[in-house]
């Protein structure tokens, strides 16, 4: 028999090794339904996969899937182990998550990477044992930055949003539409775009980093920034238990591990940073900015208007065995007084 030469033998073993590693790589399916160019799949998604691959030593990674689904979803999908991942925006679905509408009042005043630690911190605190993720495995909560009125017409007064078409993403923002007198119209984001094109709506509630997410800027006029934004938006990141279970206990705790609070960090702080990005762009593109200075009569009238929306969103959740309105003053504590984490920054960085 001929002898194989040294070479020849080490390509073969090396092959094998490599073979053997490929077929024992656990691939985690990611339903994600915003375009790429958004931060949560520009940013957040490929760190968390660079977070698990290193945890895991290689051994589970984390595959991107898109158009699995209406966004309000994903949450349905994961649940079902149609995906073995996913993240959602609480307000498209109406009913199940009440308790996530903490965050999302008005005047926090706070970055997307502040409240979404807060949320965090918060939710494990006081509602950790409540029904609204039942299915799935909480691994991050994250809140995008201070919504704002994207429009085109200008907006000077509360009182030029009456009647008009304004498209608004559920939860807080409903309160909100309601009491400004317009016409609400629901659709998720990815619609907006289309609708803002074809004259359905007058205008949307988002933050600014949509104007470039979803191209804004090339079909609004305005964008009105009220000081520290109308409302906060709150997502979650959520895990099949099942999927959980399947995987070596070691490599589920190394998940956890880089998931919760540097998760949600990282999730906020893409967000902020996509923030600075969107204005940018809308300025370039000639997109008329009103920023709304705090004492001045707009700002002055949105505080009036949003009086009083805290304490029904705590009348809204007294039938639930939680303290609501002690989680809220800590909420508004941790996130006032929060400090960017600068590992979780300098890891997206590198």
């Amino acid at each position: 028999m001929k002898k194989m030469n040294v070479a020849a033998l080490a390509l073969a073993a090396a092959g094998t090794v490599f073979s053997a590693s490929a077929w024992s790589q656990t691939v985690m399916r990611f339903a994600s339904w915003m375009p790429p160019t958004h931060p949560v799949n520009e940013v957040v998604l490929p760190t968390w996969k660079k977070w698990i691959e290193e945890a895991t030593d290689n051994r589970v990674t984390l595959a991107v899937e898109y158009n699995m689904g209406h966004p309000k979803t994903m949450f349905n999908l994961v649940e079902d182990g149609v995906a073995d991942a996913s993240w959602g925006y609480h307000g498209y679905v109406p009913g199940r998550f009440r308790l996530t509408q903490i965050v999302e009042q008005p005047l926090l005043g706070v970055s997307g990477e502040a409240a979404s630690v807060a949320h965090w911190r918060v939710h494990n605190k006081y509602f950790k044992d409540t029904y609204e993720f039942e299915g799935l495995e909480l691994v991050a909560l994250v809140t995008h930055g201070p919504g704002q009125i994207h429009s085109t017409f200008p907006v000077n007064t509360l009182s030029e949003l009456e009647g008009k078409k304004i498209r608004v993403g559920g939860g807080v923002q409903s309160v909100i539409g309601e009491r400004a007198g317009l016409v609400p119209v629901s659709a998720p984001a990815p619609k907006v775009y289309e609708m803002l094109q074809q004259g359905v709506i007058d205008g949307v509630f988002l933050p600014v980093c949509d104007v470039k997410n979803l191209r804004l800027n090339e079909v609004i006029t305005d964008s009105t920034q009220l000081p520290g934004g109308m409302y906060l938006g709150s997502f979650s990141f959520f895990i099949n238990p099942d999927f959980m279970a399947d995987l070596d206990p070691k490599d589920a705790e190394a998940i956890r591990a880089v998931s919760g609070e540097r998760l949600s960090a990282l999730g906020g702080w893409a967000q902020d940073q996509s923030d600075v990005a969107g204005l940018k762009l809308a300025r370039e593109s000639g997109v008329r900015i009103n920023t709304v200075g705090v004492n001045d009569p707009l700002a002055q009238e949105y505080k009036a208007l949003a009086e009083g929306i805290d304490e029904a969103w705590i009348e809204s959740v007294s039938d639930l065995d939680v303290d609501a309105r002690e989680a809220l003053k800590e909420l508004r504590e941790i996130a006032r007084g929060y400090e960017s984490n600068q590992d979780v920054i300098a890891n997206i960085q590198e």
